[in-house]
Parts: C-alpha cells; structure tokens; sequence
C-alpha cells in the first residue's frame, strides 16, 4: 500500500525555526515586532517595488488594494472570470461592479483580446490575475491601461519569483498584491502583501490595514479601515522562506520538468504550457485538463485518483457561474466558455516543494492508471 500523496506541503528548512525562536525569546510576537518591516522591505525589493505593506492573508490585500485606489460605487473593474473568488468578492464589497472576460485555452490565463470590449465610462481598472504558473500577457495590456487611463492592479498571489520578460510579477501597475498561504512558494502560514511605487498608496495601505490610526490622534478615526496586520511570527517565517526563493523556483521548474516527461505519453491530457514568448512555466501548481474524448470529468477523475491515494484540487470555479454573484443579478447573460470547460474538466496534482521525484512517479503510475 502506497503512502498517500498530499496535494501541497510546504518546504521549512531554513531558518524559519531560528527566526520563529527569536520571536519568543524576544517577547515580539505581535505586528509591532522587528522582522515585519524587514520582511517588507526584502519583498518589496526582490519584487521590484519601492513598498512593502504586509497584511494577514493575500484575500485582504485585494480589499486594501482597491480601497487604496478608491475604487467604489459606480466603478467597474474588469477581471478574468477564471480566478478565485477572493478577486470578485473583493470588489463587490468595495461596492463596484466586476465584469469578467474569459481565459485563453492554452495558458488559462485573462484573454487580454477581449479586455477592450469590455471598457466602459465607468471602468477605472483592470485586475490581472496571473494563473497557476505563467503570468498574463502584460504589454499590451499595459497599452490598454495607458489609453484608457486605468489602474492596474496585479494580483501576483500565485508568482512568487515569476518574471514577465525578465520584469519580476509584482511590479506591473499602481499597486499588486501577494499570498503567502502554504501552499504558496514562499509561505507564513496565513499572509499577504501590497506592493507599490507610489508613496501616497502605501501610506494610504498602511492606514487602511491598522484600523486607520491617526499619528497624532491615535483614537480619532477620519476614515474606516480594517484590522488587517501581520504578526511578527508570520514576519519572521516569511523572511526565512524568502532567503530561499531561489531553490524554491528551480525546484518548482525541476518539478514541472519531471512531470511533463513523466505524463507525455498518456493520452487525454493537457498538459501545462512550458513556455511562452515572456515567460518560463514556474508551475505555482501543475494543472491538467482532460480533452474532450476523454469520457468523464475532473470530479471523476479525482475521485479515482483519491482512491490511488493521490491528493488533487479542483481548478478554480468560474465568476459568472458563482451563485452567490447570480443571486445578486451579476453576470446576467455572461458566458465564458473556455472558462467553464476547464472549470468542469481541470484539476491539479500534488505539487507542493516537499514533493519528492518518486512520489511524483507515483502520481504518474496513478494517472496511468486512471486514464485507461
């Protein structure tokens, strides 16, 4: 019986105890702590920004990136419909409206094509979303942007380490944001950040995320923010991951070349795009989706793996299909259709850094074995 293969485990073997160690003996174990500013500034630099606002999780970094821009009632900001719904939900509270477009077939990606079509009197930014492994086709979406006078705003969540045309993800458009999930390449358990070159949206993302604290006026609040702060211990975990973000990403690659040699040659699967014109695959995950004489879906295939002892997810649901957003009277009369068929035929297997070359031999044995 072969042992069961998780679909993510995180890689801790640096400093992160060291680090974490300090924070106790020291007593800073709260935001206040040293290592946050640090792991700020050290981000912020190895991603090509001026400024670094950690925040508690890379959902609410989205929140503190459009309440930052002032983007609210009466605003539109388009999005690709194929992401997580932590980018929609984000904007629907800030009380604008997102209006999706769909996915290219190949990368999964925003189809940028379709992005002008969708730019209205009221659109006021584009939210990019870089998906899985390679980044969106910034240029000439930055060309878009330029023309229209949009913000961009980069969610950079899944590109740790990822560049577009040598340019590192994270430093396109006024303001990007990160996770720092586990199942991220580099992790604090729960985590995010804001990322910008322009001082007044970092003081103004500092405020936002510390319940908007006035320096003079500590308790007279002019404007209503969150409690969104990063922990020194969550600080401290981060700056020892990022000390590896090097053998993270070529580990990452090696894995990505592992499995494209290893799944080649059985049939019915699409396989991750290694390369494009502006980017090498950093396989964040490595996804799959079933082609279309396959005879069952990624649920099914799933299940079948599960009983493998293989460990998998779903690719993401699509915005326009959420309930929750129909329910509101959003997206009526949408259709995204590349979208809905990797929604309902992709998945991810394991491929998180702790994954080995021979559990990767067995997620393949196991695939062979569910597609015959």
């Amino acid at each position: 019986m072969m042992a069961f293969v998780p679909v993510n485990e995180p890689l801790l073997n640096g400093n992160e105890k060291k680090y974490l160690n300090e924070c106790i003996d020291t007593k800073w174990i709260s935001s206040e702590g040293p290592f946050v500013k640090q792991f700020e500034q050290q981000f912020a630099e190895q991603m090509g920004r001026k400024h670094g606002i950690a925040v508690c999780n890379g959902s609410v970094a989205i929140d503190v990136a459009l309440a930052a821009l002032k983007i609210g009632h009466g605003d539109e900001v388009i999005l690709p419909s194929f992401t997580i719904i932590s980018c929609a939900a984000a904007i629907v509270r800030a009380g604008a409206t997102p209006v999706v477009v769909d996915c290219c077939p190949a990368t999964w990606n925003m189809d940028v094509s379709q992005i002008e079509a969708k730019i209205t009197d009221n659109t006021k930014a584009i939210m990019v979303v870089h998906i899985y492994g390679l980044p969106v086709d910034m240029q000439p979406l930055m060309e878009l942007a330029n023309k229209y006078g949009l913000y961009i705003i980069e969610d950079a969540a899944e590109m740790h380490g990822q560049t577009y045309n040598g340019a590192p993800c994270g430093s396109f458009g006024a303001i990007s944001t990160f996770s720092f999930y586990p199942n991220k390449h580099l992790t604090t358990g729960e985590g995010g950040m804001v990322l910008t070159n322009d001082e007044t949206l970092a003081d103004r993302s500092r405020s936002l995320r510390n319940l908007c604290f006035q320096p003079q006026k500590r308790f007279v609040h002019l404007e209503l923010g969150w409690n969104y702060r990063m922990t020194n211990m969550q600080a401290a975990l981060g700056l020892a991951q990022l000390e590896q973000i090097d053998t993270f990403i070529a580990r990452k690659r090696h894995m990505g070349e592992v499995y494209n040699r290893l799944l080649a040659e059985i049939p019915g699967l699409q396989l991750p795009v290694p390369k494009t014109d502006y980017a090498t695959n950093i396989y964040w995950v490595y996804g799959i989706v079933l082609e279309d004489n396959v005879p069952f879906d990624a649920q099914e295939a799933m299940k079948r793996l599960a009983a493998h002892e293989i460990g998998t997810r779903p690719f993401f649901w699509p915005m326009h299909l959420q309930p929750v957003f129909q329910e509101m009277g959003l997206f009526d009369q949408v259709s995204c259709p590349i979208s809905e068929k990797i929604a309902r035929r992709g998945f991810y297997i394991p491929s998180g850094l702790a994954l080995t070359d021979l559990q990767m031999q067995q997620v393949a044995h196991a695939l062979q074995d569910v597609m015959r």
